[in-house]
């Protein structure tokens, strides 16, 4: 069984009527834990790593109610309490909270990525991104070279966009 099933639901309803949305959180997600588990991380971090690809995205609706943007910035700003609140509703223990609040509120910031959970969130929403906005061999290079870094995350990179790393 899959622990955070009622926490998709949560998010499934807190999107209802937005399947782009959704789809790009299970998405995410999907890969998020593929690299967590090839990366062998510790069952604390999966779990964090589960919980952040789910909910990471959780401020679209408020930022672009009140600013009329999805920019990164304004999801980072009103994503961690949105997600607090939700999560605490949920049970969830006051450490993974407080982690995932800050995996939120970060997501989009790349200059100073601290932790492996951090970074698998990260190049798992890419994996996500590149696809849905249909970035270009060059941007997909570019961003291959400045922010992946996990073994899993480069070969998965490779494979779906057929990228030759550069020597």
């Amino acid at each position: 069984m899959d622990e955070n099933n009622e926490l998709i639901l949560a998010m499934v309803r807190y999107y209802a009527g937005d399947p782009k949305r959704i789809n790009h959180f299970l998405k995410v997600n999907a890969f998020g834990k593929i690299i967590a588990s090839k990366e062998k991380v510790d069952s604390r971090m999966y779990n964090i790593i589960d919980v952040a690809t789910i909910t990471h995205d959780i401020g679209i609706k408020v930022s672009e109610e009140k600013y009329g943007s999805s920019a990164g910035k304004y999801q980072e700003l009103e994503g961690p309490a949105i997600a607090k609140d939700m999560l605490s509703k949920l049970e969830y223990d006051e450490g993974l909270i407080e982690r995932t609040m800050y995996l939120i509120g970060h997501h989009h910031t790349y200059d100073n990525i601290t932790g492996l959970d951090y970074q698998i969130l990260v190049e798992a929403d890419f994996l996500v991104n590149i696809y849905e906005d249909g970035m270009s061999k060059e941007a997909i290079n570019s961003v291959r070279s400045k922010i992946f870094k996990t073994d899993t995350g480069k070969k998965l990179l490779d494979s779906m966009f057929d990228i030759k790393e550069e020597k």
